[in-house]
């Protein structure tokens, strides 16, 4: 029997998770912003229905999954959960906003539901969450980018990306901070806080590389369980080089382990 999936939002990660989809899953529903409808029903063809609202979605999905940016989640996180279905998230910055974050969780409540914070662009996150049972001390956090995947966020206000030569820190603050000034790019610092210390006591550090080619997130963390550090170095997605490959990745496993009899 076939799983339907809703997504919100259907731009280069919502292709590409669409693209690698579970043949026994089926994208039944998208819901996009009204000035996007008619584009993406266009290229999406009569097979799957393009919408503006989650009211207008007919059936019971097996999980909705937004990919819609920051703003996808505020319009229709709530209305998805209020629902009783199944949401997951992958716009993670999001969360850095506490009355949204309360918010999704009474909704939750309220629909007899889960959302589910997806790892996104990096690994570790359930080793780090689990060593939170036992007391963190220390977390931080640092993301590596090249100008292309930085330009058309706060940090060209901040460092001149066309002439940088050499590696420059451009911002160092809290998670929270990070994830409300650079929604598009700080999705990571959210979900390591989320699972380790939090948005406010997580360490960030934002930097330019004109060497690189590669996203690279480094990991620290030091508690009672001991210490570790993870270092991975993604390709960004060729469509839009503000997303990780691996960020994409992470929402179809997220598809993938509703036919599976073990989670893993």
């Amino acid at each position: 029997m076939n799983r339907t999936i809703v997504m919100i939002g259907y731009g280069a990660m919502g292709h590409e998770v669409h693209r690698l989809l579970p043949e026994a899953l089926s994208l039944e529903w998208v819901i996009e912003a009204p000035e996007r409808q008619s584009a993406v029903q266009a290229q999406l063809g009569e097979r799957v229905r393009v919408v503006s609202s989650v009211d207008e979605v007919k059936g019971e999905p097996s999980l909705v999954l937004e990919c819609a940016g920051q703003q996808g989640l505020r319009a229709h996180g709530e209305a998805v959960l209020h629902r009783g279905w199944r949401l997951a998230v992958i716009s993670v910055g999001a969360l850095a906003d506490q009355a949204l974050y309360d918010a999704l969780c009474e909704a939750a409540r309220a629909g007899d539901t889960q959302f589910e914070v997806l790892s996104g662009a990096v690994a570790g996150m359930d080793g780090l969450a689990a060593a939170r049972e036992g007391g963190l001390d220390r977390v931080t956090y640092e993301a590596r980018k090249a100008p292309r995947s930085w330009q058309g966020s706060h940090a060209e206000t901040l460092v001149a990306l066309d002439k940088v030569t050499v590696p420059t820190v451009f911002f160092e603050g809290t998670a929270g901070e990070a994830a409300r000034l650079f929604p598009a790019n700080a999705n990571v610092a959210a979900t390591v806080a989320l699972a380790g210390v939090g948005m406010e006591a997580t360490t960030v550090k934002l930097v330019v590389d004109p060497l690189t080619t590669r996203n690279t997130h480094r990991i620290k963390a030091e508690g009672r369980f001991g210490q570790f550090e993870i270092e991975l170095s993604g390709f960004p997605l060729e469509a839009n080089p503000k997303t990780s490959t691996l960020a994409a990745l992470s929402v179809v496993r997220a598809c993938r382990q509703l036919l599976t009899p073990a989670v893993v």
